[in-house]
């Protein structure tokens, strides 16, 4: 099956009453474990590389001050390492642009291959805002790609999106916004956050999904609800972390009942990012804890260095640049990269099995309807 727009499947998770899990991937090797435990459960799978993970795949390893060529190089190779995996795959795959910056950034995703791209102006006034997007609807559309927008700000930090606090969506501009720009799918803010800190005891405001929700059937409108910054945080995975030499604190995520409970009230797309970082993190420590000679490997070993010297990091890009090559185009160049390649796919196939049963996306795959890029552009 192609690579397919994002947009089916939000209508068959909508239908169906289930969440599409929308994962962050970071590098070849992510997006081939992420697709494997997809197909293995025939759950529908959207593969996400956020605006600066772009940077990242096209071998900035300073991935904060990636460039647009960056970005393009890198968009590309995530475009392909999903087409290499999931071309011939018996489930739809999506491919999203996360967090996308500005149109330039956005070109950049759809010509390297990605499906569906989101604009995220919620830093800018309403109107502007507004007018970003729909920008973005209007170029995104006609080669039919879907398009999600963003109302209402997170608190926390994501690569270059941070804030100190939360402003709620208000449901009644949503549904402006949704008619203004016509966007597929729009990323609230209600009670979720950024990054593995997010405090103790988070309580959603649920009843903020809900009402969306319920204009948008009353008006008959589609538009898929997302649910950013909204990893579990896994308690057993940072204790092994500390365990094995980290020294992670004060965090802390999204409960599986509090994010089951907002899929009931009306989430149709779920953003994980942060979970597959600790369990990357936590399996490359445990690798080097169990394999003494690995740490003065010859193209490994400055890995187990970077983890010596950064405890305190969660975020696998911090640690893998020593085997960048492997890292953005999943050339194997020896048995030692394909031990540390192997602990990273199995980190991710951690998490996102697990999400996807909690997500309830198991089974799913079938319920999706076969729409192409070609389809979709005669659809708008």
């Amino acid at each position: 099956m192609p690579v397919v727009p994002l947009r089916p499947l939000l209508q068959a998770a909508h239908t169906h009453g289930y969440a599409q899990g929308a994962f962050n991937v970071n590098a070849v090797a992510q997006v081939k474990a992420a697709i494997e435990v997809h197909e293995m459960l025939r759950s529908p799978a959207l593969l996400q590389g956020a605006d600066l993970a772009n940077g990242f795949m096209g071998g900035r390893g300073d991935f904060l001050h990636s460039t647009l060529e960056d970005k393009r190089i890198g968009a590309k190779r995530l475009g392909d390492a999903v087409r290499k995996y999931g071309e011939n795959s018996p489930i739809p795959i999506a491919l999203h642009l996360d967090h996308g910056k500005d149109l330039d950034s956005v070109k950049a995703a759809i010509d390297g291959g990605f499906t569906s791209v989101m604009i995220d102006g919620s830093h800018l006034p309403y109107e502007d805002n507004v007018e970003l997007t729909r920008e973005v609807v209007k170029y995104a559309h006609p080669k039919g790609v879907t398009v999600e927008g963003e109302l209402g700000v997170l608190a926390g930090v994501e690569d270059h999106v941070f804030s100190e606090t939360s402003t709620y969506t208000n449901p009644l501009q949503a549904i402006d916004f949704i008619r203004k720009t016509e966007v597929d799918c729009l990323a609230i803010s209600y009670g979720t956050m950024h990054g593995p800190n997010k405090g103790k005891d988070v309580k959603l405001r649920k009843e903020i999904v809900t009402a969306i929700r319920e204009i948008l059937n009353y008006e008959r409108i589609f538009c898929g609800i997302v649910s950013h910054g909204s990893s579990s945080i896994p308690k057993y995975i940072v204790d092994e972390i500390n365990e094995l030499g980290g020294s992670v604190s004060n965090t802390g995520g999204i409960s599986i009942p509090q994010i089951q409970q907002a899929i009931h009230a009306g989430i149709n797309k779920i953003n994980v990012d942060s979970d597959i970082r600790l369990a990357v993190t936590r399996n490359l420590r445990e690798f080097f804890a169990n394999h003494e000679d690995k740490k003065n490997s010859d193209t490994i070993g400055s890995i187990y260095k970077l983890l010596q010297e950064n405890p305190s990091q969660v975020d696998p890009r911090a640690f893998i640049t020593p085997i960048m090559k492997t890292v953005t185009t999943g050339d194997i160049p020896n048995d030692d990269v394909e031990a540390i390649i192997a602990a990273i796919e199995n980190g991710v196939k951690e998490i996102v099995g697990t999400l996807i049963v909690h997500f309830n996306s198991v089974g799913k795959a079938p319920l999706v309807e076969k729409v192409t890029l070609e389809g979709m552009k005669r659809f708008y």
